[in-house]
């Protein structure tokens, strides 16, 4: 299998690719900056790609039976909840104009309900400083459920996964839909390592198609 993996460069994006990589797919990773890659393997390809760039963006995508996001507009960025709308968007046009099918979105867990009715990064407890990037991403999987061409899935990692932080691969998780996995001690928590394996497996087993999941331990 041929897969794309947008934001390679990134947190989530490197574990995504490594993974990936773990399983003998034949990979093309695309970022702003391929540079920060130091990954080395025949199977792996280097794409540099403006996610704004929508038209230049599908011509790299075509002929890949999958196309993997991990797209993030940075944290750090003070126009993060725009940029992240119009990247996302701008991903998706370039899916449907490649012509493949197969999309698979990492989001966050922000849109994951805690109560009822009460989305995850509208509770009081949400720390400020993710706000701007959760709702976006909150926003932009409200877009994505309308697409009617791709068979696309949205996976919305456990609530505690710290950026920065790795992890240990378990290769083991939990699934669920709309609300958080909790384990025993009433924490919703993953590796970056296992978000990653949740989304290959996805992959390999469609078992979420045109649906947003979670995974956590």
């Amino acid at each position: 299998m041929k897969i794309a993996i947008i934001g390679a460069s990134g947190f989530v994006g490197q574990a995504v690719l490594h993974e990936a990589l773990s399983r003998g797919y034949e990979v093309t990773g695309i970022s702003r900056d391929t540079s920060t890659i130091n990954t080395r393997n025949p199977k792996l390809s280097l794409k540099n790609a403006d996610a704004f760039e929508t038209d230049a963006l599908a011509k790299i995508l075509r002929g890949h039976d999958a196309v993997l996001s991990t797209y993030n507009a940075g944290w750090n960025n003070p126009n993060l909840y725009a940029d992240f709308l119009k990247g996302s968007e701008s991903i998706e046009r370039a899916v449907e104009k490649s012509g493949v099918k197969r999309f698979l979105v990492m989001g966050g867990a922000g849109s994951l309900e805690v109560a009822p009715g009460v989305q995850l990064v509208d509770s009081p407890q949400f720390p400020k400083e993710f706000k701007a990037g959760a709702t976006a991403a909150r926003d932009y999987l409200n877009t994505l459920k309308k697409n009617k061409i791709l068979d696309w899935t949205f996976l919305s990692p456990g609530i505690e996964m710290h950026h920065g932080t790795s992890g240990t691969r378990k290769g083991v998780y939990r699934t669920g839909l709309d609300n958080p996995v909790f384990d025993n001690a009433g924490h919703s928590v993953i590796s970056v390592e296992d978000i990653a394996v949740a989304f290959l497996d996805e992959l390999k087993n469609g078992q979420f198609i045109k649906k947003r999941f979670t995974a956590a331990y």
